[in-house]
């Protein structure tokens, strides 16, 4: 829930297990104690989507037995390892740091990832400031990091089951021609346009592809988004990394953002979500300020982390 900063440090004082959102300069003042922390100053709450420089959104755990650590890009790929075998692991990532590079391009090797339960996003700021740094904040020992993670690790009871959901509201639009990749990262200049090479922003451009739809990635069966951050100068940046071996579709045109993703949500409304994170790009495109987002709340972040970084989606988790 949103709170004031007063009674956020209330809560930290009375030893909760808390997540806490908010701006830079607010987690920063916050006191030592059980919490990990991010940036952002948007936010899904109960009376609908917000932005707020004076607020935290704060979540708290009913569990005991935890770790709070930080990782930064030399042993990131530690954070399976750490993770409890009946738990989950939420880490939060600053944006555009190495450490969130090397986990966007590597999560999905990493030593055990898709049978650990990891979550998790990416730290940001308001798109109409100046002067900000996203960060990460280890509560524990009080750090704010531009350049490391923080996650922090929960072991649920044995008769308990975690579960991360992930919903999406895109799909590949059939009609697009099938888009493939010989180099791999967050930015490219050619691709493979039905197997012809093409400088991609050309074709967008060319095309008059509206950027506000993701790429659709067929990851087995799964569709992973992969959303346009720009396109200029013969270059097209991605907020995630797109992978050679995969075959990417435009996601089918949607005529009501935010009338779409409510009625994917009614799908989940039993769900009991004890952690939740929606896309800055479904809030700005959806115009989601002041709309009710129904059974979830959380922060509104700059990519979200459902075992690997994936792009405007709403991640969840439940334990049941």
């Amino acid at each position: 829930m949103l709170m004031i900063f007063d009674d956020v440090v209330k809560k930290i004082a009375d030893g909760s297990l808390l997540h806490i959102a908010g701006t830079e300069s607010l987690i920063k003042k916050l006191p030592k104690g059980n919490w990990i922390g991010g940036s952002t100053e948007y936010f899904m709450a109960a009376n609908g989507g917000k932005v707020s420089d004076d607020q935290l959104f704060v979540t708290s755990f009913p569990y005991s037995e935890f770790t709070i650590k930080s990782y930064d890009e030399k042993n990131i790929a530690n954070i399976t390892t750490d993770a409890y075998d009946n738990g989950f692991s939420i880490a939060i990532v600053p944006f555009d740091s190495a450490v969130h590079k090397e986990y966007a391009e590597k999560a999905a090797e990493f030593d055990g990832m898709f049978i650990k339960n990891i979550t998790g996003w990416i730290a940001g700021l308001n798109l109409s400031k100046s002067g900000q740094t996203p960060v990460a904040v280890n509560g524990l020992t009080g750090e704010a990091y531009g350049d490391k993670a923080a996650v922090l690790h929960i072991r649920v009871p044995d008769d308990k089951t975690v579960t991360i959901g992930v919903i999406n509201i895109f799909s590949q639009d059939e009609s697009s021609p099938v888009i493939e990749f010989t180099e791999e990262g967050f930015n490219v200049k050619k691709c493979l346009v039905d197997g012809k090479e093409t400088v991609f922003a050309d074709y967008i451009t060319q095309n008059n592809i509206n950027t506000k739809l993701p790429l659709v990635g067929d990851y087995s069966g799964s569709g992973v988004n992969i959303s346009f951050k720009s396109v200029g100068s013969g270059m097209v940046k991605f907020y995630a990394p797109v992978f050679s071996g995969i075959k990417y579709k435009i996601a089918k045109p949607i005529s009501d953002y935010a009338g779409e993703f409510n009625s994917h949500l009614a799908n989940f409304k039993d769900v009991q979500a004890v952690f939740s994170c929606n896309c800055i790009l479904n809030f700005l495109y959806g115009e989601l300020e002041g709309k009710n987002i129904d059974a979830f709340a959380g922060p509104i972040t700059f990519g979200e982390i459902a075992y690997q970084l994936v792009n405007q989606t709403l991640v969840y988790v439940a334990v049941v």
